[in-house]
């Protein structure tokens, strides 16, 4: 069992650290960064799953209530063979450290959707402020999928939730016509389509919650990096790269989005990266790298089931 533990705490930390510094530097991610967000969350799954089987493990050999529970359907030999009655002080110690980490990351998922639910519930009450008055016989039973607001400055921008709504100001109808505008509606779309918002969450709630683990502050930030590029491609499939640049330089022309000083030196990224497209992976290789980042969560579950496994088989 101390050995599984070990294991987990290896694997656990070569995913946290190593790896993350390792994929921000590479290139590839941005040329394909659909199947980068896929690697990042499975990494972060791999930590996850690392973390929640050495609570398991070390819970099991510390309480006899726990063992009782989850060794209750296991024969004999399985339990033997994890050694749960020899159990040194450092597993104590971790059972407990894992255990307020677990509560922790909990309350702080918790605090992500209460605080994404008050937000988004003071913005759409700040729209409906902001939106037209209609007479009675115009106004919908229900919110639709679009909504246009009285504005001066172009915008547009998605409001995730139940009834999600796409929301765009009359000054980014004005300024913005034909496939441009297309461009626009379908970036929006490209994030509701995605969930990307759900994404931005759990990124946010792990980086809170934990800003000194190198996994989770690279994760949040490299999410909202790469769901801005993702959906870049998603409009620019449909309505073509020049076009959907065009878009982002109109819309955003007003913050800024060309300066070198701006905050939003990310616009300007994105907007030359629509201009002179990289050069994307193969089929094939975008599927390798997905299925090897699909296994990796794999390795903690062998890791925990290996032992009770290798009691079964028949040469035991």
């Amino acid at each position: 069992m101390s050995l599984s533990l070990l294991l987990l705490m290896a694997t656990a930390l070569s995913a946290a650290v190593l790896l993350p510094r390792a994929l921000t530097r590479a290139e590839w991610p941005g040329r394909e960064p659909v199947v980068a967000l896929w690697v990042w969350q499975c990494l972060v799954g791999t930590v996850l799953l690392c973390a929640l089987a050495a609570l398991l493990l070390g819970a099991a050999a510390v309480f006899d209530t726990v063992r009782a529970q989850v060794f209750a359907p296991a024969p004999e030999a399985v339990t033997a063979a994890y050694n749960l009655h020899d159990v040194p002080l450092w597993t104590a110690v971790l059972t407990l450290l894992l255990a307020c980490g677990a509560a922790w990351t909990a309350a702080m998922l918790a605090r992500q959707l209460t605080e994404a639910y008050r937000t988004r519930a003071l913005r759409r009450a700040r729209l409906r402020e902001r939106a037209p008055d209609l007479p009675a016989p115009l106004l919908p039973s229900r919110p639709g999928p679009l909504l246009v607001l009285e504005d001066e400055y172009p915008d547009a921008w998605w409001l995730p939730g139940g009834d999600g709504q796409l929301v765009i100001t009359t000054g980014a109808l004005r300024r913005l016509t034909g496939r441009r505008l297309d461009a626009v509606l379908a970036h929006e779309r490209g994030h509701a389509r995605a969930r990307h918002d759900w994404l931005l969450q759990l990124s946010g709630a792990l980086a809170t919650g934990f800003p000194r683990v190198p996994l989770f502050a690279h994760f949040c930030e490299q999410t909202h990096r790469l769901v801005e590029l993702a959906a870049d491609d998603t409009a620019s499939r449909r309505c073509g790269h020049l076009d959907t640049a065009l878009a982002l330089i109109e819309l955003n022309e007003h913050r800024g989005v060309l300066s070198c000083s701006s905050s939003r030196r990310q616009l300007g990224d994105r907007v030359d990266r629509l201009l002179e497209p990289p050069v994307r992976l193969t089929p094939a290789r975008r599927r390798t790298a997905a299925a090897a980042a699909a296994l990796a969560p794999l390795l903690p579950l062998l890791i925990t089931f290996g032992p009770g496994l290798f009691a079964l088989s028949p040469g035991q």
